[in-house]
């Protein structure tokens, strides 16, 4: 009860709320992202060969993304969903909302590590390794696949600690998985010689260590919504509704991918491995300063949702202005950075002349409209967090398969490599403002129409 009571949103200062969920998500976001991006930090720096062995890594991003895109399909699906019932009384349906969601983590897991496995040589090939980088990325991806399920539940559960207003335990999962990977990577990288295996398996083992812990607090006493075996069997009607609103967050990780897969086959074709290692950096670099946007505004989806649950709409409508301005004014200070040092963080993963120098124009022009785009992860969020799904899932493709992905084609025919990084920023800035817009004028607008504890059917 106790627990129930502190957590409860519909209490206190909105921007508290917020905070004391999204700074430890933020950080939990920036430790998590260390598992791949310190593995291409120690891999770019490989005796001889640590070039090939980064881009080889670089190949098996788009199958990470997937796997981290059917974790978040239950994730992002279930623990709004979870908020909402809260805000209204049912916690019984919120537990087996995340009952199901575990059972089809793991049925997607299964299939996932099956499907991959046995078309994991044509599969990165398509996905633009060489002969000379094939051994890498295969390496890598048969020690990680393998570990498969231990992703599926650590990502995959995690946002339902959260969600309960536990965000110091929420980061506690990412932090001891990352901690253990960081310490695992350079005895298993270098002393022990193993090289990409090593660091292939310094993640599965960082990872399992992961979902254990989130396991163990989901089925404990501490926890508000537990993990019953009775909530487990699928039912096809909470099944839709988990799906239809973690389909935002699956198809982001979805396009993304297949946007890498894209610049990877298209750089490859018109500029070499050369490029492919370079794009590699990027992405890094983005997953690292994109995960405070990602924290902040999955931050404010459990405070939000829980007061749309209860009827307090202008509580929504503070929680809205307060994260977005937040997500924006850091979405600023990274974009200076990106402009005035790209050289000194594209020199944290290789310091090779030729990468550096041909790395630096296309880092300037693929971050040139990063303010925009976080306001697509803003917009996104409130969608999500107020269980409009089908607004979400559009504007996911939106940017990325509609917007981006034919243009990563069509523009290197007269723009060569800087085409692919020409494309990424016109689909930040297409993609964030018709997000954000749409957000402002179907939610925000309308909701201060609406009097607190109205009725279902006066809401939008």
């Amino acid at each position: 009860m106790l627990a129930q009571m502190k957590n409860d949103f519909s209490q206190g200062s909105i921007s508290g709320n917020i905070l004391s969920l999204a700074l430890p998500m933020t950080a939990a976001q920036l430790v998590n992202v260390l598992y791949s991006v310190v593995d291409r930090i120690y891999l770019g720096r490989l005796p001889g060969s640590g070039h090939l062995a980064l881009t080889g890594l670089g190949i098996t991003i788009p199958i990470v993304s997937i796997i981290m895109g059917l974790a978040n399909l239950c994730g992002t699906g279930g623990a709004p969903l979870c908020s909402i019932c809260r805000g209204q009384g049912d916690e019984e349906e919120a537990e087996y909302i995340m009952g199901n969601s575990f059972t089809l983590l793991i049925a997607l897991g299964l299939t996932a590590t099956a499907f991959f496995m046995v078309l994991k040589r044509p599969i990165l090939y398509l996905f633009g390794a060489s002969d000379a980088t094939f051994p890498y990325a295969d390496d890598y991806m048969t020690i990680y696949l393998c570990g498969t399920l231990f992703v599926m539940v650590s990502l995959g559960m995690n946002p339902f600690i959260s969600s309960q207003g536990f965000g110091s335990t929420g980061m506690m999962t990412v932090v001891i998985g990352a901690v253990i990977n960081i310490i695992l990577d350079p005895v298993l990288i270098f002393v022990l010689h193993m090289g990409v295996k090593g660091a292939a398996l310094a993640t599965v083992v960082a990872q399992g260590i992961s979902a254990l812990w989130v396991l163990r607090f989901l089925t404990g006493r501490r926890a508000i919504l537990r993990l019953r075996r009775s909530c487990l069997r699928l039912d096809g009607r909470r099944t839709r509704r988990i799906v239809a609103l973690g389909l935002s967050g699956f198809c982001m990780n979805m396009t993304n991918s297949l946007v890498q897969v894209v610049c990877n086959a298209t750089l490859q074709s018109y500029g070499g491995d050369l490029y492919v290692g370079i794009m590699t950096i990027i992405n890094s670099l983005r997953e690292v300063f994109f995960m405070p946007v990602h924290g902040l505004a999955n931050g404010s989806q459990p405070v939000a949702g829980y007061n749309y649950g209860a009827g307090k709409y202008s509580r929504v409508r503070e929680s809205i202005r307060f994260s977005c301005g937040l997500t924006v004014a850091y979405a600023g200070i990274f974009w200076a950075v990106a402009m005035a040092c790209p050289g000194l963080l594209i020199r944290i993963f290789n310091d090779e002349p030729e990468v550096i120098a041909a790395g630096i124009p296309a880092l300037r022009i693929y971050f040139a409209l990063f303010i925009p785009m976080s306001l697509q992860s803003a917009g996104q969020a409130v969608f999500v967090g107020l269980g409009r799904s089908k607004q979400a899932v559009f504007f996911s493709l939106l940017r990325k398969a509609v917007i981006n992905a034919p243009l990563t084609v069509i523009l290197p025919i007269w723009m060569g490599t800087t085409g692919v990084f020409v494309a990424e920023s016109v689909s930040q800035l297409v993609g964030g403002l018709a997000c954000f817009l749409t957000m402002y004028f179907t939610v925000y607008r309308p909701l201060g129409r609406v009097e607190d504890g109205a009725p279902l059917s006066a809401r939008l």
